[in-house]
This record gives structure tokens, C-alpha cells and sequence, in this order.
């Protein structure tokens, strides 16, 4: 197939670097839909076509519990995409939105998981093809996945929480692979008035030095093993 053609639900509040970032790591085609202020595609047509092959959900400033009714038109078009076999990826927030949607349970951390953290592989995914067993993601949540939806597999986690999963072509994961030093940076000491400690704030950033954040170049293949699943997808479908 040609490029794939990836729908961006950018979940972010405002005027974020999400949508940079991962324009940046998709090697496809992007149209991107600020799903927070309510910018949906069309929905899928009766017949099942839609005009993309697949899509990611980013990072956003809510909880997925929140139940704004954007939401709750996002929930349901991710159901039925799901239904449809489109290849969905979440981050973060959209890893946690997913899992909820599709019949799993997500609730408040007691503690922000908040820097780089290490992160061990359980399963073979495709998606995390050619990368090695632990791996190192930068980390910025203070909710969780606690139950998977019905019949999902779970990837891959730490001492923390889940941080992966797959339900056929539906992945999510809860690290950020798509963050450059700069939105660390940004985002870490954006925390300060989120109510993270001053002394966390200031080791996270501490840490996020170019030869740290170098660590984090295995946790991008994701993206290139998620488009590899999009075109075999499609390549099934065809065959079908």
C-alpha cells in the first residue's frame, strides 16, 4: 500500500506540541482533528469504509473519567473504528481512553508517575518487534488502567502500572514515545502547578539532559511497528 493515512484525535487542552510531535514520528500521511474542542471526521459509512487506515489518540489534560461530551462522541466512534478492525494506537491518555471505551476500568494513582522510567516487555506484540526486553519511556500520568477490556492482552509494565495492551488491532500504550526533550522539559515544569512536589519537579528536570533523553530512542519503534500493522491490516482486508 501507499502510505498509510492516519487520523491524529489530538485529545490536548489548548495549545499543546502534541500534534508536532507526532507528525514528527508517523511516517504517513496525517490529518489531525482537535477532538477537545470537538473536530470529528466523519463517521464511518454504512458499508464500512472510512477514509483512513488508521488511527492515534494523543496525550490530553483530562481524566478519561470526566465524561465531557466529547468524550463521550469519541467513545463511541472509537467502539465502533474498533468493530470496523481499524488499527487504533493510544498514548497515554488515549492508551487509558481506549482500555475504558472498549469495557475496561481506569481510576486515579496515588502517587504522579512522573520521568523516565524503565519498562518491561511481557508479550510479543508486534509492536514491539525488534526492541528489547526493558526498555526506557518518559512517563507523565497520575491515573491508570486497572482493569483490561474483555479479552485484551496485557504488553508490558513496570512497578507502577500497565503500561501496554492490545485487543486485536486496538494497542495502547501508557509511556510517551513521541516526546522530544523540549515538551519534557515543558511538561515536567508545567507540574508545579499541578500539584506535583517542587523537589520531583526538580530531579525530573534535572534528569532531562540530552544523553538521558537519548535513552528513550528504542520506545519510538512503536510508531514504525504500529504502521507495519496498518499495512498488513490492510493488506488482509484486500485479500478478503
Amino acid at each position: 500500500m501507499s502510505d498509510p493515512h492516519v487520523a491524529l484525535f489530538d485529545a490536548s487542552v489548548g495549545e499543546t506540541p502534541a500534534e508536532r510531535n507526532f507528525r514528527r514520528e508517523l511516517d504517513a500521511a496525517v490529518t489531525a482533528f482537535k477532538v477537545s474542542e470537538s473536530e470529528f471526521p466523519e463517521c464511518p459509512g454504512a458499508d464500512g469504509s472510512w477514509p483512513y487506515d488508521a488511527v492515534v489518540i494523543s496525550g490530553s489534560q483530562t481524566a478519561v473519567y470526566d465524561h465531557e461530551s466529547w468524550m463521550e462522541t469519541l467513545a463511541e466512534l472509537v467502539r465502533d473504528l474498533h468493530e470496523l478492525g481499524v488499527p487504533m494506537l493510544g498514548v497515554c491518555w488515549g492508551h487509558q481512553f481506549l482500555a475504558q471505551a472498549l469495557g475496561g476500568c481506569v481510576a486515579a494513582m496515588d502517587e504522579y508517575e512522573l520521568g523516565y522510567r524503565r519498562i518491561e516487555r511481557y508479550d510479543d506484540s508486534p509492536l514491539f518487534a525488534g526492541m528489547p526486553a526493558a526498555f526506557v519511556a518518559f512517563e507523565t500520568h497520575s491515573d491508570e488502567v486497572l482493569q483490561l477490556p474483555p479479552g485484551a492482552a496485557e504488553l508490558a509494565g513496570n512497578e507502577t502500572s500497565c503500561q501496554a495492551f492490545s485487543l486485536g488491532p486496538t494497542f495502547g500504550v501508557q509511556f510517551h514515545p513521541e516526546y522530544d526533550l523540549e515538551t519534557v522539559r515543558t511538561v515536567t515544569e508545567g507540574k508545579r502547578e499541578g500539584g506535583v512536589a517542587a523537589e520531583k519537579v526538580d530531579a525530573v528536570l534535572a534528569e532531562a539532559t540530552p544523553e538521558r533523553h537519548a535513552d528513550t530512542e528504542a520506545a519510538k519503534r512503536v510508531f514504525e511497528n504500529f504502521l507495519s500493522v496498518v499495512e498488513r491490516e490492510a493488506l488482509t482486508t484486500t485479500a478478503d
